[in-house]
């Protein structure tokens, strides 16, 4: 289980050094093996492989036929990559996936229950700002309806 968020560096080789506390469950889950792909809002998702294998196969279950259906599956699917965390708890961003996400030097990981979500800082800031402006109730989407903290 990815709670929590944390600022980590890319070193100069695109490689991000994941936290103690993600690192731990990616070694119990799946052995220190991921996969990272691409996210329809422009970050980069992290899964550890076990987490990852059955959201493939249900995309890959989709019909073609549907446009939005295969961008979708292009995007998740066409962009995964499997990694392994080397030795030191390490994972190397391959180009094509940093420059999707814009990542530079200063990356956002995100705790997502199942899965990591890795951003660029100042989209990160953009993404929260926006989770601040609530429009009033009306706004709320219905699965919310009667949530409380």
């Amino acid at each position: 289980m990815f709670r929590g968020v944390a600022t980590v560096n890319l070193d100069s080789k695109s490689r991000l050094v994941v936290p103690a506390r993600y690192r731990d469950a990616l070694l119990v889950n799946g052995s220190g093996r991921v996969v990272v792909t691409a996210d329809p809002t422009r970050c980069l998702l992290l899964y550890p492989l076990p987490e990852w294998e059955p959201i493939e196969k249900k995309l890959n279950g989709l019909s073609d036929f549907n446009p939005r259906t295969r961008g979708l599956k292009q995007l998740l699917v066409g962009y995964a990559h499997d990694m392994d965390m080397d030795g030191a708890g390490r994972i190397l961003l391959p180009p094509m996936l940093k420059k999707f996400a814009e990542l530079d030097k200063s990356v956002v990981m995100v705790g997502q229950g199942g899965k990591i979500e890795l951003w660029n800082e100042a989209r990160w800031a953009d993404k929260i700002e926006q989770a601040l402006e609530f429009g009033g109730d009306d706004a709320l989407p219905p699965e919310l309806e009667g949530f409380t903290l």
